[in-house]
C-alpha cells in the first residue's frame, strides 16, 4: 500500500483507484513522459526494449541467412509463418493465463526462456551445422513464448499507469518497439557485413549476433524483476479455462466497438505487413543492395514509427479517433503500393518510413482503444483474442509471397498496399459502432472524478 501511494502520487493519480485523476486536473500530468515517470512502468518499458531489440535484430540476421541459403521469397516467408503460427495456437492461452496469474512471472520468465533458445542457435550457427529447419524450429518456439507473455504484459499496463494515461503508455510501448528499429537492425547489419568482407563467412556474423541477442532478451527478464507490481487477478475465478476462453470471445462478439477495432487491426497485419516479410527480397533483388543498406531500410522504417509514436504520446484527447484509425489504416496501405513500385533507395527510405509513421499510430492508438473499453478482469482474454487475430497473419503472407514468387517482389507488394487501402476503407463504412468513436474514453479524464 505504501508503494502504491507513492507511484500513484508520482503521476498525481488516486492511490486508491488508479483509473481517476487528481481532484484537481490542473495536477493531472500532462506532459510527453507521463507514463514514463511511473516506476514500475519504466522496468517494464526498458523489459520490451531489450526483447523489441533483440526481435528486430533477429529479424535482420535470420532474413539475410536464410535467403542467402536458399534464394526464396517463400522460404522467408515460411520463416514468418514458423513466428507468427504459434500466435494462434497458444494467445488464448496466454489470455487465460493473465487473468488468471500473477502477471509478473509470465512476463518475466518468458525472455528468459527466449535468451536460452537464441543462444543455442547462437551455437548451432558457429558449429556451420545450421538448416533451414532450425530457424523453423526456433522462430516457432519464439513465438510461442510471445503468445504466451504479450497479452499479461499489455494488460499489466493500465493497472500500473491508471487509464488516464493509457494512450501515453501504450505510445511509449510502441516506441519502445520501433526505437529497436533505428538501432537494432542496423547493428546487425553491420555486424553481418563486417564479418562477411573479412575471411570469415556472413553465417560468422549472424552468430555474433544471436549471441547479442540472448544477452538482450537475459536483461529484459532481470527488469522485469524490479518490478514491483504483482499483476495479480482481479478476482478468484472458479470458471474453467475453456469456460473463461468462451467469456472472451462472447463479450468480442456481442460488442460491435471492441469486434470491429480488432477486425481493423487484423488487416494491417494480413497486408501491411508483407513489406517486412519481403524486405530482405526486395533489397537484394530490387535495390541490388547488401545487409548494410537492409539494415538501413529497417532503421527507417523504425525513425518513422517513433516520430508517429511520440506524436500519438501527446494526442490522448485527439478528436474522433474512430475515424482516425480506418484512414490511417488506408493510408499505410497507400504508403506500401509506393514502397513496391520504386527501385531508387532514396525514394524507397521515404516511403518505408511513412509506413513506420503510419503504422505506430494505427497500432497504438488501436490497442489503447481496445483496452479502454474492456473492464480490468477480462483485459487478458481480449489482449489475446487480439493477438491471436494477429496470428492469421499467414493468410494474407501466404499468396502475397506467391505472388511475389510468380510475379516478382515489387508486384506482391503494390498488390499487398492495394488490398489494404480498399478492405479498410470498406470495412470502416461498415463499423458504425467505430465510426463513431471520439477520444475513446467511456468517462473523459476531466470527468473521471465526479461522483457515482
Amino acid at each position: 500500500m505504501q508503494y502504491l501511494l507513492y507511484s500513484s502520487l508520482e503521476i498525481g493519480a488516486n492511490p486508491l483507484n488508479p483509473k481517476q485523476t487528481p481532484s484537481n486536473p490542473e495536477l493531472q500530468d500532462k506532459s510527453l513522459f507521463a507514463s514514463l515517470r511511473v516506476r514500475d512502468y519504466r522496468y517494464l518499458w526498458f523489459g520490451m526494449l531489450g526483447s523489441a531489440f533483440a526481435m528486430n535484430m533477429q529479424t535482420v540476421a535470420q532474413g539475410w541467412l536464410v535467403y542467402e541459403m536458399t534464394s526464396s521469397a517463400i522460404q522467408l516467408t515460411w520463416v514468418t509463418l514458423s513466428f507468427m503460427l504459434p500466435q494462434v495456437v497458444f494467445a488464448l492461452f496466454g489470455g487465460v493465463l493473465a487473468d488468471r496469474v500473477n502477471k509478473k512471472p509470465v512476463i518475466g520468465w518468458a525472455p528468459v526462456m527466449n535468451g536460452v533458445a537464441t543462444l543455442f542457435m547462437a551455437m548451432i550457427i558457429f558449429s556451420g551445422q545450421v538448416t533451414f529447419w532450425h530457424f523453423i524450429t526456433i522462430g516457432f518456439l519464439n513465438g510461442t513464448v510471445m503468445a504466451l507473455s504479450i497479452p499479461a504484459r499489455t494488460a499489466l499496463i493500465p493497472e500500473i499507469v491508471g487509464e488516464h494515461l493509457i494512450f501515453n503508455a501504450m505510445a511509449f510501448n510502441t516506441a519502445a518497439w520501433n526505437l529497436s528499429r533505428i538501432l537494432g537492425p542496423a547493428l546487425a547489419g553491420f555486424m553481418i557485413a563486417i564479418f562477411a568482407a573479412g575471411e570469415t563467412t556472413s553465417s560468422f556474423g549472424v552468430g555474433l549476433v544471436y549471441l547479442v541477442l540472448s544477452l538482450l532478451y537475459f536483461l529484459s527478464g532481470v527488469s522485469v524483476l524490479l518490478i514491483r507490481h504483482p499483476g495479480k487477478p482481479s478476482s478468484h475465478n472458479r470458471k474453467s479455462p475453456w469456460q473463461d476462453t468462451l467469456e472472451g470471445f462472447k463479450y468480442v462478439s456481442g460488442s460491435p466497438l471492441v469486434g470491429g477495432l480488432i477486425l481493423l487491426s487484423i488487416l494491417p497485419f494480413l497486408f501491411g505487413l508483407s513489406i517486412n516479410t519481403l524486405l530482405p527480397a526486395f533489397n537484394t533483388d530490387i535495390l541490388r543492395a547488401g545487409p548494410d543498406t537492409l539494415g538501413l531500410l529497417m532503421t527507417g522504417m523504425g525513425v518513422g514509427a517513433i516520430l508517429g509514436s511520440l506524436l500519438l504520446a501527446k494526442l490522448s484527447s485527439l478528436k474522433k479517433k474512430g475515424y482516425w484509425v480506418i484512414i490511417t489504416a488506408a493510408t499505410w496501405g497507400l504508403a506500401v503500393v509506393g514502397f513496391g513500385t520504386t527501385d531508387q533507395f532514396s525514394v524507397a527510405m521515404l516511403f518505408i518510413s511513412l509506413v513506420g509513421f503510419i503504422s505506430a499510430i494505427n497500432m497504438s492508438m488501436n490497442r489503447s482503444l481496445v483496452q479502454l473499453q474492456v473492464k480490468q478482469s477480462m483485459r487478458g482474454r481480449i489482449m489475446s483474442i487480439d493477438l491471436m487475430s494477429h496470428g492469421l497473419m499467414p493468410l494474407g503472407v501466404l499468396p502475397i509471397g506467391y505472388i511475389a514468387e510468380e510475379y516478382g517482389i515489387q508486384a506482391g507488394l503494390v498488390v499487398s498496399g492495394l488490398i489494404l487501402f480498399c478492405s479498410s476503407l470498406l470495412l470502416g463504412y461498415f463499423t458504425k459502432a467505430v465510426r463513431q468513436i471520439d477520444t475513446g474514453y467511456l468517462v473523459p479524464p476531466k470527468d473521471l472524478t465526479r461522483p457515482g
